[in-house]
């Protein structure tokens, strides 16, 4: 059966922009992901395979170039590796054709973070720069003394959880070797990274020839939703559900943070969408950068149903306090 075009698998057209991927990509990835289809779980890991092929293909702008130019026929002959047990996906292969220097990637900043290519941020994981300075060659191969030749590096992806990618932690990944064998790495997640940051392990990638260095592991991390958080930038958000009689007349209410439930001030008079802020309460500060706030989002939840006797207090309520609350919409 042949292989699918990338755009095709996911349902986006060629000239879609690098959100359109990202959201497809995740929409898709939520609907097949195999633990959440258990009735058809080997249809959904080979969906989940190539719908991780394709992102990883087209969310790359020098990668997507070279499909847009000759199709699958770009990668073809490079190394690749699937999914393994662990505790965690990923996918690995060698880049092809040759590697783009940035040499900005030798000074690393004061946090340990850096900028990469495409605008994610790279933490490295240890080496030294003169293992970088040794020089790259096609196929990302660093070219050492007469007869020696560094390893190529090897490109993984790693999903970890959003409350990870915020506190930071440790998350295992398992690299299948050339030699057949299998090999599990403890990556350290730093507090505060974002999806599609990258990693890079140096000396974890492809070996040398004639006892030239290894390349290094690159990891593109990609960090799961949460069920009530979600991230803008250092800000965490929260849905805070509120009853009509708390919204009108104010209240004190629970609030979840990540540090646990604080109590939080309802004002008199709040309404859908206003939002609460707790300061300090976001992600938190690592080197110069300092702590997030949360913001509480406010949903008022009206009853479903109401006795005749509500309806008739609600009735006069509203007589008695008109308001018009789409006045200048139009």
């Amino acid at each position: 059966m042949p292989k699918r075009d990338f755009y095709e698998v996911l349902g986006l057209d060629r000239g879609a922009s690098a959100e359109d991927l990202k959201r497809a990509y995740r929409s898709l990835a939520r609907k097949h992901h195999p633990d959440l289809n258990p009735d058809d779980k080997p249809a959904a890991e080979r969906r989940f395979k190539e719908l991780q092929e394709a992102y990883d293909v087209l969310s790359d702008p020098e990668k997507r170039k070279l499909y847009d130019l000759y199709g699958r026929a770009a990668f073809e002959g490079a190394g690749a590796a699937g999914p393994r047990a662990g505790g965690a996906e990923w996918s690995a292969r060698q880049g092809p054709g040759f590697e783009n220097i940035d040499f900005s990637q030798f000074f690393g900043t004061g946090s340990g973070g850096r900028t990469a290519p495409g605008g994610a941020e790279e933490f490295d994981a240890g080496g030294g720069i003169f293992e970088e300075i040794l020089g790259r060659v096609r196929g990302g191969r660093r070219a050492g003394r007469a007869g020696h030749r560094g390893g190529g590096d090897v490109e993984s992806s790693l999903r970890i959880p959003f409350l990870t990618a915020v506190n930071g932690g440790e998350q295992p990944i398992v690299i299948a070797r050339p030699d057949g064998s299998n090999e599990t790495l403890t990556v350290k997640i730093p507090p505060g990274i974002e999806d599609g940051a990258k990693i890079r392990l140096r000396g974890k990638g492809n070996p040398g020839l004639g006892g030239g260095p290894p390349g290094s592991l690159v990891i593109t991390v990609q960090v799961d939703s949460h069920r009530s958080f979600r991230r803008e930038g250092r800000d965490l958000l929260v849905d805070l559900p509120i009853s009509v009689g708390e919204a009108i007349l104010g209240a004190r209410v629970d609030c979840p943070t990540l540090s646990g439930v604080k109590t939080l001030t309802i004002p008199p008079g709040s309404s859908t969408g206003q939002k609460l802020r707790l300061k300090g309460q976001g992600v938190p500060a690592r080197g110069d950068r300092p702590a997030g706030d949360l913001f509480a989002v406010l949903k008022v939840v009206v009853p479903k149903s109401i006795d005749e006797e509500s309806r008739r207090l609600i009735e006069q309520f509203a007589a008695r306090n008109p308001t018009d609350p789409r006045q200048g919409l139009w």
